[in-house]
């Protein structure tokens, strides 16, 4: 996963008039599907009752990603009800989860 700024993802949402709220999804989507998690294309972002589902494995996504730290429910509820402020707090988990990562001891090599 990629860190990226809470406070970028708001603006730059906001500046593109949600342009970038897909690029986002795309992005993470993408970063989620390298370490293991299972959603489908993108493109179904784009079909209206397909986009739901999407949504729902992409949540499933980020709770594979956080290690079940992230209900796929909460995700969920998060992206589809809250929208800009759930992609806030979503990316927030993303970098606490980074952050986790890079603290993890490195083993001695004698």
């Amino acid at each position: 996963m990629n860190r990226r700024s809470v406070a970028s993802v708001i603006i730059l949402t906001l500046i593109t008039f949600g342009i970038y709220a897909i690029v986002w999804f795309v992005k993470s989507k993408d970063e989620m599907v390298k370490q293991g998690a299972d959603i489908p294309t993108a493109w179904l972002m784009l079909v209206p009752i397909a986009s739901i589902y999407w949504m729902w494995k992409w949540a499933g996504g980020v709770e594979h990603v956080t290690k079940g730290k992230s209900a796929q429910a909460i995700n969920f509820i998060l992206v589809f009800l809250l929208g800009l402020i759930g992609m806030a707090i979503i990316q927030s988990t993303f970098n606490k989860e980074i952050d986790e990562g890079a603290q993890l001891p490195m083993a001695r090599v004698a």
